[in-house]
């Protein structure tokens, strides 16, 4: 994916399929509007309980593929096990000076999981760094340009995190559904788990259960704007505007 150059949104975040699960509304809208999005996993998520490394890959292509992404690569960073250090700090610099997204999209600051706060602070830190010319880095033995993003931006997880904004994906919901069904490693997807018949243990995510709080997630976050589905994102710092225009057309 070389050949891949300058989107809008980039959306890296610590797993396959924490982008789905969180933004997959987020993308699809943005990609129906005409925006160039890619997304990096940090991991392949071979420490989950169910599936392997080149499953989850197998699956995060064809998720990619149904979201209408220009491109979907995984860095193969230690999943349960990478931090922010030296080496993965130089990687994450790498895709966002290859990309050179407008906006970048990561993990929640914090949650339930430990690899999605420590994925937010890496890619956090690693996008102010790719700004920094002394810091040299190469792709494809060709010497990389700083860039650095205009914004970055935090999903909400598991655990809940008031939103700074909120997207309304009511007309995209389904293509999320069917981006998530993608992964049927590692959640309850009907007419497939059923005849599955693995023997792979039942996790917190592989539940009907699961899948129903993010369907009420998407409802809560809705709800917030007045539209049936929404996702939230949260401000890696205070945004800058010129004016309310949205706001001052919007009727009560």
């Amino acid at each position: 994916m070389g050949s891949i150059q300058k989107v809008d949104i980039l959306v890296i975040m610590a797993h396959p399929d924490d982008a789905e699960l969180s933004c997959g509304g987020i993308i699809a809208a943005h990609v129906a509007q005409g925006y160039r999005v890619a997304m990096v996993d940090l991991t392949a998520g071979e420490m989950g309980s169910r599936g392997n490394a080149d499953l989850r890959i197998k699956e995060a292509g064809q998720a990619a593929r149904i979201l209408g992404v220009v491109a979907r690569e995984n860095l193969r960073l230690a999943d349960a096990f990478f931090r922010l250090d030296y080496m993965a700090t130089l990687r994450v610099i790498e895709v966002v000076r290859h990309y050179k997204p407008e906006l970048v999209i990561t993990n929640a600051l914090h949650d339930r999981h430990p690899d999605h706060g420590r994925a937010a602070q890496l890619v956090k830190e690693a996008c102010f760094y790719a700004g920094l010319r002394r810091i040299v880095t190469y792709r494809e033995g060709q010497q990389q340009e700083a860039w650095r993003p205009k914004e970055v931006f935090h999903v909400i997880q598991d655990e809940f995190i008031q939103p700074a904004l909120v997207v309304d994906v009511s007309g995209f919901w389904e293509i999320k559904k069917r981006a998530i069904a993608a992964f049927a490693s590692q959640f309850y997807v009907p007419g497939i788990s059923e005849r599955q018949g693995d023997d792979e243990p039942e996790t917190y995510i592989s539940t009907p259960w699961f899948m129903e709080r993010i369907e009420a997630r998407g409802k809560e976050m809705g709800h917030f704007i007045g539209v049936d589905y929404g996702e939230g994102l949260v401000a890696s710092k205070p945004l800058a505007v010129s004016s309310l225009p949205l706001l001052l057309r919007r009727k009560a």
